[in-house]
């Protein structure tokens, strides 16, 4: 599916290396960071025991089109599992599933209760403003359940002094638009800041189907040869509105009262797969979702010690149709889901810090759901009483406490201990175990290990889903070890220079993973029958200097081999599943970001690389059996303008640069090359407002 261009892309990997960061508005901010000197062997007590990737506001801001699944596909080594842009897009830890990624917005989890997951195509990057992901054991520190790991994201409660505005204008190739705008409002002690995202789409790009096979004949109706179709993506158009409101006090004397709301209106359009041979205009297969998430907040300081307290709702509607015309102008509905999910919300926590030898902190929070799913077209008989999906509440109880010593400068332990309930059954204590050693000050090298147990309980469909629910599943439980080094290090002559990196060996094995398999009454069931062993090495590795003055180089890669081995009792006699990788997990994943600044110009080229990925657990190397592996390329230029009464950002993107032929998912097409143009404005209100401050995060 794709040819070799593997010195084209050794080519680019070297290039990369001159590659450099930061944009116009950061350069300057950008020099003074390099010039600073290293800070040797200390950190916050509060990052003991943690190991997180960081994304900084240049990568979470580079245009107004990426959602957190594009971010973390070019500046991560986790596995994003996408079915195109606009569709769904999953992201999975160390060789797990997405269900074992937990996801919180302002520390609230907002993973569905009902999959268990989170679609990371619904979540702007431009309504991001913190975003980090704790590894494997660092998720306990947070939440339970993240067997893989946890992708924490936020927003930064403070903003520039006086009215700030801003607008982008992004268009696209196959009729893509995107607009982008924020309203701020910064004084003593109010913050407030709008933000609102709208995108559409008609998403109807070009690709070969390799799928099909069309004849060539020759004047006498003979076969001579055959070639695959280029065909249209059919009936994926899509229409995204979110909108964002924040709304902060801060009283100066310790205590800041929040609230934030965010609301999504989403009508997409799910395309028709490569081996469908129907007339899309025969068919119509639409997603369509409204959610609201909000958070109230209270946080109080005081020298030594902080409490916060939490309360939000979340109300999520979302309907699944699809429908085909049978006969002309004789339509019949197929598939009517619906569902509704509502869930509360609390949250306390507490931090104490002493000495400076000590750091305690405890946290308990409470998710209370309220679950409505069916499926208009199934209706199931118990007796005489018709069944048409489920309602079911559920409330989710977790607990932390955590201590974290510093008995020497060079040396830091951590412990934490987490207790869970879900419905009625409590999970085993979920112990974590962490210490950080300061090897050399020079480098600031450092060694890392930890184990933690980690327990995960069904999602309400794995229990009941109709048909197939399974209430009798046991939870998915496992112990992880974590063990690694890193390094931080930077000097000023002859030019400044910064780097530092980072290698993590995991190991990683859960009992009782559950899989959705097939049944003798044509439906498919969910059942406790893999043991999994995951295990693999996560690199880091990031460069920044400036060889001259104004000239910014930066290069940040990531890297990670991910076996994930079915290790569990046989299904069956014939099955050849146990000793093989499960499906569509890599074993070799990998991401390059390399940026540079000159002036008022800069350069960004991102790649991303997958190895093949099986969709049979039986690892065949069948036509449908399994996906090549795929490189991604994506470039863009970026200039400046001052005027007196507005400045402004232009920006030309081209993605897919090398207009790879590619699948994410079986049968699912993906873009080639294609072309994006943002104009940003952000006018000029008076004198220069100040750069906001950011929390420590």
């Amino acid at each position: 599916m794709r040819t070799d261009r593997s010195y084209i892309y050794l080519f680019l990997c070297i290039l990369n290396f001159a590659l450099c960061t930061g944009t116009y508005a950061q350069s300057s901010q950008r020099m003074h960071n390099l010039r600073e000197v290293v800070v040797w062997g200390k950190r916050p007590m509060k990052d003991i025991g943690v190991q997180k990737t960081t994304f900084d506001s240049i990568a979470l801001k580079e245009n107004i089109a990426l959602s957190m699944a594009d971010i973390l596909t070019f500046n991560s080594s986790v596995f994003v599992k996408s079915y195109g842009r606009a569709t769904l897009s999953t992201v999975a830890f160390r060789g797990t599933s997405p269900s074992h990624t937990q996801v919180t917005w302002n520390g609230m989890r907002i993973n569905n209760p009902m999959l268990g997951m989170t679609d990371f195509s619904t979540i702007p990057s431009y309504f991001i403003d913190q975003a980090s992901l704790l590894h494997g054991t660092s998720s306990v520190n947070e939440t339970g359940g993240g067997l893989g790991g946890l992708v924490k994201l936020g927003t930064i409660p403070d903003v520039a002094e006086g009215v700030n505005l801003q607008y982008v204008q992004g268009v696209g190739s196959f009729s893509t638009f995107d607009e982008f705008a924020r309203f701020t409002y910064g004084s003593e002690h109010w913050h407030v800041s709008s933000r609102v995202v709208y995108s559409s789409s008609p998403n109807d790009y070009k690709y070969i189907n390799h799928d099909k096979k069309v004849n060539i004949y020759d004047d006498d109706k003979n076969i001579i040869g055959q070639y695959h179709p280029t065909e249209r993506n059919r009936s994926g158009a899509y229409k995204d509105f979110h909108a964002l409101q924040e709304v902060y006090y801060n009283t100066n004397n310790g205590d800041r009262f929040g609230f934030n709301a965010w609301y999504i209106n989403s009508n997409r359009e799910l395309p028709m797969l490569t081996t469908d041979y129907g007339n899309e205009r025969n068919f119509e297969n639409r997603q369509r979702e409204q959610t609201l998430r909000s958070v109230l907040s209270w946080d109080h300081r005081r020298d030594g010690w902080k409490f916060a307290a939490k309360g939000g709702y979340i109300h999520t509607w979302m309907a699944y149709d699809y429908k085909r015309e049978v006969a002309e102008n004789n339509w019949s509905s197929m598939t009517r889901s619906r569902s509704r999910v509502n869930t509360f919300y609390g949250q306390a926590e507490g931090e104490y810090n002493p000495t400076r030898k000590w750091y305690f902190t405890a946290n308990i929070s409470a998710h209370q759901h309220f679950v409505r799913s069916e499926d208009k077209n199934i209706i199931l008989q118990d007796g005489d009483k018709a069944i048409v999906g489920y309602d079911k509440g559920r409330i989710e109880l977790s607990g932390s406490a955590s201590a974290k010593w510093q008995p020497i400068n060079p040396l830091g332990l951590s412990l934490v201990l987490r207790q869970e309930m879900f419905g009625d059954k409590w999970a085993p204590v979920i112990p974590a175990f962490f210490i950080d050693g300061l090897l050399s000050r020079k480098g600031n090298v450092m060694l890392k290990a930890s184990v933690s147990r980690n327990h995960k309980f069904p999602t309400l469909n794995d229990l009941y889903f109709l048909p197939g629910g399974n209430p009798d599943l046991k939870s998915e439980h496992g112990w992880t070890y974590d063990a690694g080094a890193s390094f931080d290090v930077g000097w000023k002559a002859p030019f400044p220079v910064s780097m530092g990196g980072s290698v993590t060996w995991f190991d990683s094995r859960i009992d009782d993973w559950i899989i959705w398999l097939p049944t003798t009454k044509g439906f498919f069931s969910p059942r406790n029958v893999k043991k999994v062993h995951a295990y693999g090495i996560e690199g880091k590795l990031n460069i920044a200097f400036e060889p001259f003055k104004g000239w910014i180089f930066d290069l940040n890669g990531s890297y990670s081999w991910t076996p994930s081995i079915n290790e569990g009792e046989k299904m069956s006699p014939a099955d050849q599943s146990v000793g093989k990788q499960l499906p569509y997990v890599p074993k070799h994943s990998a991401s390059l970001t390399g940026r540079l600044t000159w002036k008022s110009w800069s350069f960004l080229y991102k790649w991303a690389y997958y190895s093949e990925r099986f969709t049979m657990s039986s690892n065949d190397y069948t036509i449908t059996g399994h996906l090549p592996k795929y490189y991604m390329s994506n470039v863009s230029l970026e200039k400046g303008l001052k005027f007196k009464p507005v400045d402004l950002q232009l920006k030309l993107a081209v993605n897919n640069l090398f207009n790879e032929d590619y699948l994410s998912v079986l049968s699912r097409p993906m873009p080639g090359i294609n072309f994006e143009f943002f104009v940003g404005i952000t006018p000029k209100f008076g004198k220069k407002k100040t750069e906001p401050k950011t929390d420590n995060y």
